[in-house]
């Protein structure tokens, strides 16, 4: 008899998760439908910034595989505008609005919660007035380069320093905006430690963008429906269009609402297999709460490589393979015009919440052989176990060239060295690409040799 498996959502982690089990379970053993509710699908939301700055010329370049192909080479049917706005754990099924509006009810064997995540929306009067844009689906990003493409907006406010805020600015200065950022914290970046937060502000700042850092947004002010200003407490910021870039939550309400368990970060509680609470349901993706490898606690960190990773698992084991996804450590890289930002693992503070006692060291480098043409400035953090010497976390600061080193620290992460075992790691080496000595390998040194003097001293 054959099987039917549904997925809801239609991005990295319910496609990944629906063209695995296809590979190992063929169209007589198991039928998949998979319900998308915007007119996109299998699409890189993390090119969306690129997109709206227009170094991405046609949102069709961020699609990976366009419906048809599902449909016509892997058997997968794929419906987009189709949104699930019930799951019925006891009669195994799920309630889906068409785009026609009505609701029909599809039956399902297994099912695959792939979700996503939602953006943080102030609960602030003017919230919702146009010109208001929260950037999380291809069908936002859009919207936006519209608003954009039609000529009238000179001012954006970016309303949130992390990483979706900090690539908007990005996008808004390379289309020529003037740009005010407003977050709420004492430095953007809040991933990071406050010193290497404070480099992020002055790069910003340094691009010709206008920051103002502890100041919560108190109203959006509009006029006949349209924004016209953001006010805090200190100032108003005239504005024409404004960019939420307050980060996300987990779209866990569905499952909730099911009566699949949820946990502490509000994601769907998994286990490595990413099978849910409820029989025969998986979930997978931005919308599920993970394990941290050094903190040991439930995270929700929302990045396609999760997604990715977390929905192949999930479909090799409905294909009646064996995958499991072992957890995260908090990898994250984004770019601020010439500027690269990284970090791996914990900040100081995240440290000291895990219970961890740290010695931290930042080094002063540069990204090649301080002699050959194009050299630039970085800065390298790492953090420490005062106890062990085990290499806990890490952040880049630089231009070109720098960040992407925080694979090496991330990998170290991974496996538990210390910042001892690390100073002899074998990177590679040649003027154009570093200098003798590795900012990685400097950073690590650095942190030894301190590691070294506490635990000598008297």
């Amino acid at each position: 008899m054959t099987e039917r498996l549904v997925v809801i959502g239609g991005d990295a982690a319910g496609l990944s998760a629906a063209s695995q089990a296809r590979k190992r379970r063929g169209r007589e053993d198991l039928e998949i439908v998979v319900f998308e509710r915007g007119r996109h699908a299998s699409y890189s939301a993390c090119g969306i910034p690129y997109l709206v700055s227009g170094e991405v010329s046609d949102p069709e370049d961020l699609v990976a595989r366009r419906p048809e192909v599902f449909r016509d080479k892997m058997d997968i049917d794929l419906r987009l505008r189709s949104e699930v706005v019930e799951i019925d754990l006891d009669r195994r099924a799920v309630a889906v609005r068409a785009q026609d509006g009505e609701l029909r009810r599809e039956p399902f064997d297994q099912l695959v919660v792939a979700t996503g995540a939602v953006p943080s929306r102030p609960d602030l009067p003017g919230a919702t007035a146009e010109g208001v844009y929260g950037v999380q689906t291809l069908d936002d990003g859009i919207a936006l380069l519209r608003a954009l493409e039609a000529g009238g907006p000179r001012r954006a406010v970016v309303i949130g320093g992390g990483y979706i805020g900090l690539e908007m600015a990005e996008a808004m200065l390379k289309r020529g905006l003037e740009v005010t950022l407003i977050e709420a914290g004492p430095q953007p970046m809040g991933t990071l430690d406050p010193d290497m937060g404070a480099m992020v502000a002055d790069a910003l700042r340094g691009l010709g963008a206008e920051i103002h850092l502890g100041e919560p947004v108190e109203e959006l002010q509009h006029e006949d429906g349209r924004v016209t200003a953001v006010r805090t407490a200190d100032r108003t910021v005239p504005a024409d269009l404004v960019v939420l870039g307050l980060g996300t939550r987990p779209n866990s309400a569905l499952a909730r609402e099911a009566g699949i368990e949820t946990g502490p970060t509000g994601g769907i509680v998994t286990d490595r297999r990413m099978r849910t609470s409820a029989e025969g349901v998986w979930a997978a993706g931005d919308c599920v709460e993970t394990f941290h490898l050094v903190s040991r606690r439930p995270v929700a960190i929302a990045l396609g490589t999760h997604a990715n990773k977390q929905g192949r698992a999930a479909g090799i084991n409905i294909g009646g393979g064996y995958a499991s996804f072992p957890g995260v450590i908090g990898t994250a890289v984004c770019k601020v015009c010439a500027y690269e930002v990284a970090r791996t693992g914990l900040t100081t503070a995240e440290a000291a919440r895990a219970g961890f006692e740290t010695v931290e060291e930042s080094v002063e480098s540069t990204t090649r052989a301080g002699y050959y043409p194009g050299a630039m400035q970085m800065t390298t953090k790492v953090i420490a176990d005062r106890a062990t010497g085990r290499l806990l976390g890490a952040q880049i600061v630089g231009r070109e060239g720098a960040a992407k080193r925080i694979d090496a620290l991330a990998i170290a992460i991974w496996h538990e060295m210390t910042v001892a075992d690390m100073t002899g790691l074998d990177l590679s080496y040649a003027p154009p690409f570093a200098p003798v000595w590795d900012p990685v390998l400097i950073a690590a040194r650095k942190a030894a040799e301190r590691l070294e003097s506490v635990h000598t001293r008297p």
